[in-house]
């Protein structure tokens, strides 16, 4: 898999490989120390020590103030109006009139907010932290029989490298001598360690469990499948989904908009009554019109989930593409290599009469052994012997000949080798979804075999979920109608649309868009155009086509089907969550200006109502980085 730009994993290592606790990191320690010092001066002031109080007081607003002030003036500066310049503005204002202890809370509670955003932050990079720790420090490379320890970041394609049982893979490779186990689930979610020998590829961060094995890199030590992984986590912790955009769009002209009417409040006021009760309200107004929570709550949210996606296999690539996933009504499945395994296997033999299963296998694997045709594979793993053939002849989508044990052997399809008296043999096994080759010997029919790519065990459990979640599924191939309804029958999926090129797909999944929000799900090259096509596209397995990798917008790093209707819960609850932080902020910023205008509420109480109800909407977006992750079995 390759992305578009990789981020080198000796940068990544610096950036915050191991989180700074709370209580070494300074961007907390301040707000906390500002928090303290607020307290200590409302005791001072309790007790009658008033100038102490006040020295206090005037401690806690400048820790706090020295969180978002500078920030605030050097925006100002370009030009821009934010949120930090209205509690600054408010601060301010407060400390003039006299109001030191309310400049003080204000500053505190602001600080600690912000202080509180960027640890969340940090925890909802935690996966891709997690997905660092994965890669090795070091790698140890072969060279003419010698050994030497290397830091796996200079690793190269082409290198040999030697993986002792119980280390991890340094980059994607190729088994080229060996056998063992390899364990994934730290990358794929899957629990079952993989058998792997030579010719299978493997990839970075994988465990090695029990044997040696020698493995060719296919990918440098800094652009593999698992840097690919953590260059698109952060990508979708960069952005910002469509309601964080929503919220920016509020908060912008917001800010003017309360600057105005706080304006507007002196004026009026001032004009028919006190100068100061007025002055003093419009400050009020300044701090409760605020769009604190609404700007920092919903990308927070959003950033929870997402980040929270990726422990259990699910790459997103954006904020905006994790919230139109969560409104997803409809799926269309690719076949080969998302609803099959993409491995066919030999699932029937029928022999005609006076030959055995074994020898139509045998005499079928002497040709196909010399073709690279995938049915050719599967019937080779299938024969208990191979015998010798010489004068093989492959006629491209039709058969292949030549001689075994002195006789002519003829294997090809039933368009092309007249399968006899085994017709009816040959249209049952090909009703069942099979491709069915035909076996002749001698100009005689010896006879048929059926290949089949088969479902994933878990699809039928996957579209009976779906269908609970309220969510339609479409089977696209280019398969044949008969192949395609019969394995759609064993799925239990009723829609299906066969014998379609890419720009098929493409279509359908556009016809179907128009009706519901509409994923699409694949993992080949001829998928792309659909996933591009779809509301949401995903790639099935991170490590396939790199045209589905970069067509699609969600990566899922493993192969059980699962996933998916796992990542769609957890997309509809944290759009669920960012509706409620939504509808809670714009209720903080309709409700308190009125109660400040009226002077029902003071500067105080507004400042303690608004932070107090930002930590709480902050706190409830992190409830999105939640995940529920079910046994899966094989």
């Amino acid at each position: 898999m390759r992305a578009t730009t990789h981020t080198p994993v000796e940068e990544l290592e610096t950036d915050d490989e191991h989180e700074t606790p709370w209580w070494a990191d300074r961007a907390v320690l301040i707000p906390i120390a500002s928090g303290v010092a607020f307290v200590a001066g409302l005791a001072c002031e309790w007790s009658g020590a008033q100038s102490a109080a006040l020295v206090l007081f005037w401690v806690g607003l400048l820790l706090g103030a020295s969180t978002f002030v500078p920030g605030a003036l050097r925006k100002l500066a370009t030009g821009k109006l934010g949120i930090a310049l209205l509690m600054t503005m408010s601060a301010t204002g407060a400390v003039i009139l006299g109001h030191v202890e309310e400049a003080a809370a204000l500053a505190f509670l602001y600080s600690i907010a912000e202080a509180l955003e960027d640890r969340a932050m940090d925890r909802a990079r935690a996966g891709l932290r997690a997905l660092l720790k994965l890669v090795p420090q070091s790698a140890t490379v072969l060279t003419d029989g010698h050994s030497a320890s290397v830091p796996a970041r200079d690793l190269a394609a082409g290198q040999v490298t030697l993986i002792r049982p119980g280390e991890r893979i340094a980059t994607d490779g190729i088994v080229r001598s060996g056998h063992s186990s390899v364990d994934t689930s730290a990358i794929t979610g899957e629990s079952i360690p993989v058998e792997v020998g030579p010719g299978d590829e493997v990839s970075a961060g994988a465990i090695n469990a029990a044997g040696a094995l020698q493995v060719e890199a296919t990918a440098p030590g800094t652009d593999n499948s698992l840097t690919t992984i953590v260059s698109l986590v952060e990508r979708a912790q960069a952005e910002k989904g469509q309601r964080a955009r929503l919220a920016d769009r509020i908060a912008r002209p917001l800010v003017p908009g309360v600057l105005v009417l706080a304006v507007l409040v002196a004026l009026i006021g001032s004009l028919a009554g006190d100068p100061q009760t007025w002055i003093t309200r419009a400050l009020v107004v300044l701090v409760a019109a605020s769009p604190c929570a609404l700007a920092i709550a919903v990308p927070i949210t959003v950033v929870s989930a997402v980040g929270s996606a990726s422990k259990f296999g699910v790459i997103i690539k954006s904020g905006a593409i994790f919230e139109r996933f969560g409104d997803i009504g409809h799926v269309a499945f690719d076949k080969t290599g998302t609803l099959t395994r993409n491995q066919p296997t030999v699932t029937a033999v029928v022999p005609a009469a006076d030959v055995t299963e074994q020898q139509v296998l045998a005499w079928a694997a002497a040709l196909e052994q010399h073709s690279t045709h995938p049915l050719a594979t599967a019937i080779t793993h299938a024969a208990p012997t191979i015998p010798a053939a010489q004068g093989t002849t492959e006629e491209a989508g039709h058969g292949i000949h030549g001689t075994v044990d002195g006789a002519v052997v003829l294997v090809g399809s039933p368009r092309w080798v007249d399968p006899g008296d085994l017709t009816y043999r040959v249209r049952d096994l090909e009703a069942q979804g099979m491709t069915v080759v035909v076996v002749h010997r001698d100009g005689a029919v010896a006879g048929a075999i059926g290949v089949r790519d088969e479902l994933r065990p878990e699809v039928p459990e996957v579209i009976t979920t779906l269908a609970g979640q309220g969510i339609d599924v479409t089977m696209l191939t280019g398969d044949n109608e008969r192949t395609a309804r019969a394995l759609a029958a064993q799925a239990g999926i009723s829609d299906v649309r066969a014998e379609l090129r890419p720009e098929g797909k493409s279509a359908a999944v556009g016809e179907l868009s128009v009706r519901r929000p509409t994923a699409m799900i694949g993992d080949g090259i001829n998928d792309a155009p659909a996933l591009a096509a779809a509301d949401v596209g995903i790639a099935m397995g991170a490590t396939g086509s790199d045209a589905a990798i970069e067509s699609a917008d969600i990566a899922f790093t493993g192969q059980d089907l699962r996933l998916l209707p796992q990542a769609i819960a957890h997309a509809r609850r944290g759009r669920r969550i960012v509706n409620q932080n939504i509808v809670l902020s714009l209720l903080i910023i309709a409700a308190l200006p009125p109660l400040a205008i009226t002077g029902v509420l003071g500067l105080a109480a507004v400042v303690l109502i608004h932070e107090v109800a930002e930590v709480l909407v902050i706190l409830n977006g992190l409830r999105a980085a939640r995940t529920h992750q079910p046994t899966r079995g094989h």
